[in-house]
């Protein structure tokens, strides 16, 4: 027998390891007037960069600027965050609720989910959102009017219900997770019938079909344990559907924007908030660069972010700014398997799925985009820009309420761009960005009419002019390069603009993690 040689570890040195990599974590409310500064540093391990932005996304906060830094086995991340109104954080549980939420739920000591309630009333951890007795309906599909109104249709006529989900379209794709119980007080749904709901919805969905041979795919899976980010699953349905196939090719970016200083980029903004992206070669140092602009908005990172870990990429350094509305990030990847992006056909489609991941949780398309089923309505914002009008329901929740709702909607000329719904106790509510069926703008008085309609079910509906509390009232803005670096950057054009002052950002964030 061959005798082959490795490593021994004491007993003991696999809890020490565990003890080094729970995450360090410091509440910054000094350094800044207008933000807290969340500064984390942990052992490196794949994934953690987007537990982390997810984390944080999940508390309702504002993420206004980050920089990342992973390169080798160690991570320090600050993020500069306030609450959804632009306050600063002060509960002083929550450092230790990061810290603990951070740490691999399977390591032992581990003790219990910790549990906080946000900014907007949300409870994150145990007493939040559960859809572990509910079987997870998941769909993407051609989008065209009607479709969430058919597909609860079928639901209610098998006496199944909707205890919360989301829908998403881009690109005339749609695509939803539905977490469905057998009954409104939450009995589960037995696992002999998953077959038949999923052959239904599927039968529905390819009836209602008008393009022949068109894709679609219907799955009922088993069911969820404990808490589901089911934004997480949406991306990866779209990305899996490839709804970033088509339309035109990303604009590449300003690449002032990223050198020059805040007063001189602010004239630029207005004109630059289309999500733009380019992708360059920094040979020296084996990675690509990646720089986007987009109109800033919230959980913007955390697209982002989803997005390159679809794609298998992984984030060494970043920076993440704003700049009025506009929102300028810079990322530093490489490929799982050590490459980089070297191929313009490569270079085609991670510039296609980062603008797919930012533009499909929008609440406004351009008009010249080839979507055929959908035409967005409201007010325009810019020229062949218009916006979609929000309402939010609230009712006592009940079999059938969401097939009664969507059929008012679809029997009124309304379709749904972007749908969000949720039960707490027995109160279901939910939140739907309307278009039109044919076009045009969404009239005020059409949808008084359907406010009429429903209140005639028992259902409170509201328009929103504006998310609440949005955007915060005070924000940070991408950090300007200095004109050493400025000269530098243009007499050795092939180094990314960002390239040493990255490091020299890092080096002085790293000062300021004080434990």
């Amino acid at each position: 027998m061959k005798y082959v040689s490795g490593p021994y570890f004491e007993p003991d040195f696999d809890p020490l390891l565990d003890r080094f990599g729970t995450p360090g974590v410091v509440v910054d409310n000094e350094t800044r007037e207008d933000c807290t500064l969340v500064k984390v540093d942990s052992v490196n391990r794949d994934g953690v960069l987007l537990e982390m932005v997810q984390l944080l996304t999940d508390l309702d906060l504002v993420i206004s600027k980050s920089y990342i830094s992973s390169d080798g086995g160690w991570l320090m991340d600050v993020f500069h965050v306030t609450d959804q109104i632009g306050r600063k954080l002060t509960d002083p549980s929550l450092p230790e609720f990061i810290q603990r939420a951070l740490v691999p739920s399977h390591r032992p000591g581990n003790g219990p989910s910790p549990r906080f309630t946000t900014c907007l009333g949300n409870v994150i951890g145990p007493g939040g959102p559960d859809v572990s007795d509910c079987a997870a309906l998941e769909f993407t599909v051609h989008d065209r009017p009607g479709l969430l109104s058919s597909i609860t249709s079928v639901l209610a006529d098998n006496g199944c219900h909707v205890e919360s989900g989301q829908a998403w379209t881009h690109n005339g794709r749609a695509a939803g997770v539905l977490y469905v119980t057998a009954t409104a007080d939450g009995a589960a749904l037995h696992p002999s019938r998953w077959a038949r709901i999923e052959r239904l919805v599927d039968a529905v969905v390819d009836a209602r079909e008008n393009v022949t041979g068109e894709r679609h795919w219907v799955r009922v899976s088993e069911l969820v344990q404990g808490r589901v980010h089911t934004e997480r699953r949406l991306h990866q349905l779209m990305h899996d559907d490839r709804d970033y196939e088509s339309g035109p090719a990303p604009t590449p970016v300003d690449e002032e924007l990223f050198s020059m200083g805040d007063k001189a980029a602010t004239a630029r903004t207005a004109r630059r908030a289309e999500t733009r992206v380019s992708i360059d070669s920094w040979e020296e140092r084996g990675y690509a660069v990646v720089k986007m602009t987009s109109r800033d908005r919230p959980r913007l990172l955390f697209d982002t972010v989803c997005a390159l870990t679809d794609m298998h990429y992984v984030v060494f350094h970043a920076t993440v700014g704003s700049q009025g509305a506009l929102a300028i990030q810079e990322y530093y990847i490489r490929h799982k398997d050590g490459r980089t992006v070297h191929s313009n056909a490569e270079r085609q489609k991670v510039s296609r799925c980062l603008v797919a991941a930012v533009e499909r949780r929008a609440t406004h398309v351009r008009l010249d985009h080839p979507s055929p089923s959908l035409y967005l309505v409201g007010a325009s914002l810019t020229l062949g820009v218009v916006q979609g009008m929000r309402v939010e329901v609230r009712a006592a929740d009940r079999s059938g309420l969401l097939s009664d709702f969507t059929r008012v909607l679809r029997e009124h000329g309304l379709s749904l761009l972007r749908v969000e719904l949720k039960r707490h106790k027995d109160e279901a509510t939910g939140t739907f960005y309307l278009v039109m069926d044919t076009g045009g703008e969404v009239r005020t008085e059409a949808v008084r009419t359907v406010q009429a309609r429903v209140a005639e079910m028992d259902v409170s509906l509201e328009i929103v002019k504006e998310a609440p509390g949005w955007p915060p009232v005070r924000k940070t803005s991408v950090p300007a390069a200095p004109l050493a670096a400025r000269q530098q950057q243009a007499q050795e054009r092939p180094r990314p603009s960002l390239g040493s002052l990255l490091w020299s950002h890092l080096g002085k964030l790293s000062n300021n993690f004080s434990y």
